[in-house]
């Protein structure tokens, strides 16, 4: 009976060891850096730092573009208030007076309908140059 135990146990330490070289042989080529999954693991792990980078910079792009719209916008808004000011100021006009036309049209109105013009004009400056 003790043969047989001993036989097993040989047996059960030899297939352990056997299983343990395989495993060790295994790991061995996944942290190999140069193939295997170590050389992946290492590519993927760059990849991620400059995707991180990448990242980075695109959000920071995003939020100046951002923030360059807001101010669009808000110049838009105020300029659509002053439309909308001026659109309305134009309800208060008074509606303009048609003069006919044609052969029965005065060609000078009234003496009293007249306004005076008064033309100024600059004198010459002579001693001022003109830049091209």
């Amino acid at each position: 009976m003790d043969l047989i135990a001993d036989i097993l146990l040989v047996a059960g330490s030899f297939g352990a060891a056997l299983y343990c070289h395989v495993l060790s042989t295994r790991l061995r080529r996944f942290a190999a850096l140069e193939s295997g999954m170590g050389g992946a693991i290492a590519v993927l792990s760059a990849q991620v730092d400059d995707m991180t980078l990448a990242l980075e910079k695109a959000r920071g792009a995003a939020n100046a573009s951002a923030e360059g719209l807001d101010a669009l916008t808000a110049r838009g808004e105020a300029v659509a208030r002053r439309l909308e000011l001026l659109v309305a100021s134009l309800h208060d006009l008074p509606e303009p007076t048609i003069l006919p036309t044609g052969p029965s049209a005065p060609v000078d109105p009234p003496a009293e309908e007249r306004r005076l013009r008064l033309v100024r004009r600059r004198p010459a400056r002579p001693h001022l140059e003109v830049a091209e």
